[in-house]
C-alpha cells in the first residue's frame, strides 16, 4: 500500500457520507469503471484488489 510516511496523525479524519451522487455515469478514463450500489468508503486495499 502507499502510504505517506510521516503524518501528525496516521487514521484521517472522515466525514459523514451524504448519499449517492446525482451524476457521473460515465467513464472518463479507459473501457471499464466501478459502480458503487451502496454509501461506504472504499479502503486502498479494496481499490487494489480490483485492478488485478
Amino acid at each position: 500500500m502507499l502510504m505517506p510516511s510521516r503524518v501528525k496523525y496516521r487514521k484521517p479524519f472522515r466525514r459523514p457520507l451524504k448519499g449517492r451522487t446525482k451524476g457521473g455515469a460515465s467513464v472518463a478514463f479507459g473501457e471499464y469503471g466501478l459502480q458503487s450500489l451502496d454509501c461506504a468508503w472504499i479502503t486502498a486495499r479494496q481499490i487494489e484488489a480490483t485492478r488485478v
